[in-house]
């Protein structure tokens, strides 16, 4: 594996790290208190090329490599602060985009790809139901076919950017008794009769991307917004999962490393007992770990991206990655709020915030939990309950 970088990665990885400071760079504390969507912040990066890196040029992408598109997400996170504005886009990228170029048709990538890559559109899929989040495959979201429609009935639960979302890929069973083989994905544009995001959800992080449940009463989609041939769900939600796991969390490697230099900064500043505290063993290996998980964090990020990239399924590689950087996300924002003290502990520092940002990382694309079955079950151990 060759992790390295050519000079044309790493002249566009200045490139976004440049972007994001520049054009990126606003009241996060505020939005962030009131939960507001940086809408701007959002069509300034489809602008730039961010939505469209991992897609084709005839559907309006860029055509980037897995390591290419990893490399600017990593930027991203480093120059960018909010980490909300990164998690909606990241969401609509793994869980919208690539399932469509993947699975869609001709005239469904035509459609939907180029307005979602010059950032006039805004799309993400709906898995998660009230009673179906690990066990993702139990949806009861029910699809009925009727002549040439399907009639969606159900209800979604935490669906990233569902109260700004132009298009939602419902996941729903037509065929309960088949299990998995029977569930099919739908894509759903706003405005169809019986779609409601009727309720906008308050989080304890990633407050400035915006969370809604989805409700389907009697919603009719035409058959050729069915994404892929019936019984394709399971295969079309693996394929993002693959990605997401894999990629969502490269924002979080910039952030890290931010956090370091942060926390470096502070420690050399900050004076106690006669002293700079970085002089303290306690703090220095507080740092000095930080380094030690963010360069773990990256390898492994980039292994996956680099695995995809000689078209091997990357699905324990992403397992691993997804529950080692969110898990030690957490410790490093932890260690940062310690280092800083009493100021870490406030909210205009934005020390806190981003421990607040990081704990959903242990949550989404499959818990920590759910990431440790996989492996498991990959070592070829019997399936753990």
């Amino acid at each position: 594996m060759d992790f390295s970088f050519d000079a044309e990665q790493l002249a566009f990885r200045d490139s976004v790290v440049k972007f994001a400071k520049t054009e990126l760079h606003d009241d996060v504390v505020q939005r962030d208190r009131k939960g507001d969507f940086n809408a701007v912040a959002f069509k300034k990066c489809a602008e730039f090329g961010i939505q469209g890196l991992p897609i084709p040029a005839a559907y309006g992408g860029s055509d980037a490599d897995p390591l290419t598109v990893v490399i600017a997400m990593e930027a991203l996170g480093y120059g960018c602060q909010d980490n909300g504005l990164l998690f909606s886009i990241n969401a609509q990228m793994w869980s919208f985009e690539l399932p469509i170029l993947e699975f869609g048709t001709e005239e469904q990538k035509k459609k939907y790809l180029p307005p979602l890559c010059r950032g006039e559109k805004v799309a993400v899929h709906a898995m998660t139901e009230p009673e179906a989040g690990s066990d993702a495959f139990s949806l009861r979201t029910q699809a009925v076919k009727k002549g040439n429609r399907y009639v969606l009935n159900g209800t979604k639960m935490f669906i990233t950017n569902a109260p700004i979302a132009d298009w939602i890929l419902v996941f729903a069973t037509l065929d309960r008794e088949k299990g998995t083989e029977g569930i099919s994905g739908f894509i759903v544009d706003r405005g169809t009769p019986g779609l409601k995001t009727p309720h906008h959800l308050d989080k304890m992080g990633l407050r400035t991307s915006p969370m809604a449940e989805v409700i389907l009463e009697d919603c009719e989609v035409p058959a050729e917004n069915r994404l892929g041939p019936e019984g394709a769900g399971a295969a079309i939600f693996n394929c993002s999962m693959a990605w997401e796991r894999g990629a969502i969390l490269a924002s979080y490697l910039g952030t890290m490393q931010r956090q370091i230099e942060t926390c470096v900064k502070y420690a050399r500043d900050r004076k106690q007992f006669g002293k700079p505290i970085g002089r303290f063993q306690a703090v220095a290996h507080r740092v000095a770990n930080m380094k030690v998980r963010l360069e773990a964090a990256r390898n492994l990020v980039y292994r996956v991206a680099w695995t995809k990239q000689q078209g091997k399924s990357a699905v324990m590689e992403a397992a691993v990655a997804k529950l080692f950087v969110s898990e030690n996300f957490v410790q490093s924002c932890l260690d940062a709020i310690q280092i800083h003290g009493g100021y870490g502990y406030m909210t205009d520092f934005g020390v806190e915030r981003d421990l607040r940002d990081s704990i959903s990382g242990t949550i989404y694309s499959g818990t920590s939990e759910i990431q440790r079955n996989i492996i498991a079950a990959m070592l070829g151990l019997a399936r753990v309950e």
